[in-house]
């Protein structure tokens, strides 16, 4: 009998943590047990139901094994002082068929899982979920210091404009950096078909406002303060109606250390019936609360991907973001959304947040521009569910696994 695929995914984030690489790797995961792989997790997040250690396991609903390596020495950091020691041993133990390690601009645990693999000889693939944007060179000396451009590993990325900076990395021709994008169960998030769940949009520019929401952390690297200046320019260039309501309106979704400066920047400004500041939701309410708005706004500029920008427009709304980012992966300018002019064209930031600004003054105000959007959204769906994504990372593992490096140069 055939045994299943065992693969050993490592992160130092997981869920019960918030955030982009803990949410698809525990969905990539899940996705992977569901159809029949063996999978594992390596992961230095810790879970308040197991005591932090050196190893403690749990299995999810899923039938995902996940092997949890916290250090209360961190201060709930997910990384462990000693995983060069401990990840080894566990390799060796389950012999998996691949490793595939999930990778940020700073991953200690997660590269530590590449260097044991590595040295193990076990077919290894790694996934950036990052922009290497400000440390490509410094990754690169690394990279050709520690012998990591010779490795045999399979590279890729989650999207193409995050796959080119890793080509820089590793000295590869950008089509040898596969794309393994972040997935979505697409059904969960389509617009209702019923003309009821429809209307809740609201009226489109003229008749009503522009209902725009975003979704982030409140943090400096997604730009959350400029976020609200740049709804002020659109607001101050659209005015009110005759009954002096404004013609944008801004729901600001999430939580994080900017927030006290956010609701500053909100009163200060007088926007506090343009801009709301609703705190963070649980994911399974963000469904309802897009098919209210037109717009789903992207201000960051280091997106290697855009997981809340795919939801939302899986559910139906027209996304704006700048075109250097990977949310580029899943939105076409002028069809799904408008992808607008960023660093990736030379701008500096206060160009292209004005560019943004155009781009929300265009929805609100170009004849037939948004409608067209929002039509084609709720009949097309995103090409993003979770069977293409596995379907990607198989295709990774077959390239792993045929490039296995035996070397044990690290």
């Amino acid at each position: 009998m055939t045994q299943p695929l065992r693969v050993v995914h490592v992160s130092d984030c997981f869920p019960p943590r918030v955030g982009g690489i803990e949410t698809q790797v525990h969905d990539l995961a899940a996705e992977q047990a569901r159809a029949g792989y063996d999978i594992h997790v390596l992961t230095a997040t810790a879970d308040p139901a197991l005591p932090n250690g050196r190893r403690a396991e749990s299995t999810t609903a899923d039938g995902v094994t996940v092997h949890r390596f916290a250090s209360a020495a961190t201060f709930g950091l997910p990384f462990h002082p000693l995983e060069d020691v401990l990840l080894p041993p566990v390799l060796r133990e389950l012999v998996p068929d691949v490793v595939h390690v999930h990778a940020g601009v700073v991953s200690p645990f997660a590269y530590a899982g590449a260097r044991a693999a590595r040295r193990a000889g076990l077919p290894l693939a790694i996934t950036w979920h990052c922009m290497l944007d400000g440390v490509t060179p410094f990754y690169r000396t690394g990279a050709r210091v520690l012998g990591w451009n010779r490795a045999s590993l399979a590279a890729s990325a989650v999207s193409g404009v995050a796959a080119e900076r890793v080509a820089q990395v590793l000295g590869r021709e950008p089509d040898e950096v596969a794309v393994v994008p972040n997935g979505l169960d697409v059904a969960a998030w389509l617009p209702a078909a019923t003309a009821p769940e429809a209307s809740r949009r609201g009226p489109l520019p003229p008749s009503g406002p522009l209902r725009v929401v975003a979704t982030q952390r409140l943090a400096p690297r997604k730009r959350a303060l400029p976020l609200v200046r740049v709804l002020a320019r659109v607001h101050e260039r659209l005015g009110r109606d005759d009954a002096g309501r404004p013609r944008v309106q801004l729901e600001l979704v999430g939580s994080g250390p900017e927030e006290r400066a956010v609701r500053s920047e909100v009163s200060r400004r007088g926007l506090q019936d343009v801009v709301t500041v609703a705190g963070r939701l649980p994911r399974g309410r963000l469904a309802a609360r897009y098919r209210e708005r037109h717009v789903f706004l992207a201000p960051a500029r280091l997106e290697a991907f855009g997981i809340a920008a795919l939801e939302a427009r899986a559910t139906g709304l027209a996304v704006v973001a700048g075109r250097g980012t990977g949310i580029s992966q899943f939105v076409t300018d002028g069809v799904d959304g408008l992808l607008t002019s960023d660093r990736a064209d030379g701008l500096d930031d206060a160009a292209a947040d004005e560019a943004l600004a155009d781009a929300l003054v265009r929805l609100a105000t170009e004849e037939g521009l948004l409608a067209g959007i929002l039509a084609h959204n709720a009949a097309v769906p995103p090409a993003a569910d979770w069977s293409d994504v596995v379907a990607a990372a198989d295709a990774l593992y077959g390239k792993a696994r045929s490039r296995t490096d035996r070397s044990g140069l690290l």
